[in-house]
């Protein structure tokens, strides 16, 4: 039996979203990351900026959510999607934790030599969300 090659494209990851109840505390943890973001965009319902490589990164209002999906809910017991900032170094990492965690941040992890040759750290935005930061253990100054 043949097979038909495939006449529409392949999905490809384009961007990710992230639903949050506050904007400018949002925006402001992830320009702590590094995220260049449009100065004025705290008042905005939407934003989203555009990270080298042309992936695109997003922040809806609850609001908006629930504009388009009325029945949408806050998640309960966890989140469910984890962005991941590489650091230059395992040093980097335990420097970015410290400064988000003395900004008043909550840290969940605090940077460890992971198993799988990382070091790593969680903490979490303003809505609850971790965020992970690593780098490769063998980039030791």
């Amino acid at each position: 039996m043949d097979i038909a090659p495939r006449t529409v494209p392949t999905p490809r990851l384009d961007l990710i979203g992230l639903v949050v109840s506050d904007m400018a505390a949002s925006l402001a943890f992830y320009r702590r990351l590094g995220m260049e973001i449009p100065e004025g965009a705290e008042s905005a319902p939407h934003v989203e900026v555009v990270l080298d490589g042309g992936l695109r990164f997003a922040w809806d209002t609850e609001e908006v959510v629930r504009s388009f999906d009325p029945g949408w809910r806050r998640p309960e017991g966890g989140h469910r999607i984890e962005p991941a900032f590489r650091c230059g170094s395992p040093a980097e990492v335990d420097a970015v934790y410290g400064e988000l965690v003395a900004a008043g941040y909550r840290g969940h992890l605090e940077p460890w030599d992971a198993f799988w040759g990382q070091r790593y750290a969680v903490v979490l935005d303003p809505d609850g969300c971790g965020v992970s930061l690593f780098a490769e253990a063998d980039a030791r100054a």
